[in-house]
């Protein structure tokens, strides 16, 4: 099959930028600093807003199902800028400058999940939304977190290239998935009480997915991550890092699978009663916090663009 017809939109889409440029900007903003390097990025949001028209067609058909409304321009560059500065703030976060950033998590989400990672390890399963690299600092200050993340390998290719670019240790503890020893490794990470971080709102072919209503619309959710989970029999959660403006992020958990409660369910029904939960979690916090979502391609789908 050809890769129009057996890969979703988002993996036949070019990336804008290159390596270089990345390597550029990430020398520049160590060497001047977050605060006087984050100018630039008004003007980069700017451009992509102007000269990105897919990428601007897909945040206005985002934005008008999440905010209810007709998406103006300039809720479209707040979309855009809230987008490079959490790419900006990743160079920082991968060199451990946890100091610059107002990291907050409750007390309590935090406790029951720590409480799950030191009897068994746990999975978490992100998004494109907010920043998942926010997870790493709060790693850096607690003993107890220990942080895998596990990605199929056309997005595994791509990411580990872009932080390889900004800190080349920061792709250690990166699984690909798909491989002969995939499964071990996640398993054994599990083992070692870690947890296996997978951002799971990319479908990768059709044929694994399963079609949910979010936002208004029927979208396609990949099956993969929640197969996995199953599989695992681990705790798994919904984690999220919203940005806030300025250097604040706002860390979420919440269990979307328990194997205990959920171990008389068929396999089937727990993946898709895990896809639920998921689907569910993640359209409360794009609600909660709009701007970032950042997945810039057709989410839904032509054959499913009605309004709501």
């Amino acid at each position: 099959m050809s890769a129009s017809t057996s890969s979703p939109q988002w993996m036949q889409r070019k990336e804008r930028g290159n390596l270089f440029w990345l390597r550029v900007m990430s020398a520049l903003s160590v060497w001047a600093g977050r605060n006087p390097s984050r100018v630039v990025l008004h003007g980069i949001a700017l451009y992509f807003v102007v000269a990105a028209s897919a990428a601007r067609k897909a945040s206005r058909d985002y934005l008008q199902r999440c905010l209810g409304r007709r998406a103006t321009w300039l809720d479209l560059y707040r979309h855009v800028l809230s987008f490079a500065s959490t790419i900006h703030d990743r160079i920082y976060l991968l060199n451990d400058r946890h100091d610059l950033f107002d990291l907050r998590t409750s007390e309590d989400e935090l406790a029951a999940m720590l409480k799950c990672v030191e009897q068994q390890g746990a999975l978490l399963l992100g998004a494109h939304v907010g920043s998942f690299e926010v997870l790493r600092s709060l790693a850096s200050t607690d003993p107890r977190l220990k942080v895998s993340v596990a990605m199929y390998p056309e997005n595994a290719r791509r990411i580990n290239q872009t932080l390889a670019a900004i800190s080349p240790k920061a792709v250690q503890d990166i699984i690909p998935l798909g491989h002969v020893d995939s499964m071990l490794r996640v398993n054994q990470a599990l083992k070692e009480r870690a947890l296996v971080g997978i951002l799971a709102d990319r479908a990768v072919r059709a044929d694994q997915s399963i079609t949910l209503p979010f936002l208004g619309a029927p979208a396609q959710f990949s099956t993969g991550p929640f197969r996995l989970a199953a599989l695992m029999k681990r705790p798994v959660y919904f984690m999220v890092g919203l940005y806030r403006g300025s250097n604040r992020y706002d860390v979420h958990f919440e269990l979307i699978h328990d194997p205990a409660r959920d171990a008389a369910l068929p396999r089937d029904e727990v993946v898709r009663e895990m896809l639920v939960r998921y689907v569910d979690a993640l359209e409360r916090q794009c609600r909660s916090a709009p701007y970032n979502w950042f997945n810039f391609f057709d989410f839904w789908g032509p054959e499913r663009r009605a309004q709501p």
